[in-house]
């Protein structure tokens, strides 16, 4: 059910972002996107009027499958957030890593390797 209403939810912003590009700009900031004064596609009233009204449409609905897929989200009694499924370990619990700091020895670093001598070549 929730992954069906993901993709739908998907297609549905899709289609919002569709229509809101090829609404005509108000501002005419660069003169781009005008119709020109010679008529383009989805010019004139009964155009602008069609996509206002399928923009809302398109808005509500992604409302809708938005509130309906948090609420099916609450619902399955998965971990809120990704700090809620983090493991603590001795790196990032900063206890442990104040109880090294402080009050117990720190163990000896290993010693390193010696690094072995280069080989001569022997001459015959």
């Amino acid at each position: 059910m929730g992954s069906v209403l993901l993709i739908i939810h998907l297609m549905i912003a899709v289609a919002l972002v569709g229509t809101v590009l090829l609404q005509r700009s108000e501002g005419g900031a660069l003169g781009i996107g005008g119709s020109g004064g010679g008529g383009g596609f989805l010019s004139g009233r009964g155009a602008a009027n069609m996509l206002t009204r399928t923009t809302a449409l398109l808005a509500a609905a992604f409302f809708v499958t938005s509130i309906t897929l948090t609420l099916i989200h609450k619902n399955t009694g998965q971990p809120t957030s990704i700090l809620d499924k983090a493991t603590v370990n001795e790196t990032t619990d900063p206890v442990k890593a104040l109880g090294k700091a402080v009050g117990q020895p720190a163990e000896a670093p290993a010693k390193p390797a010696q690094p072995a001598a280069p080989a001569v070549p022997q001459s015959k």
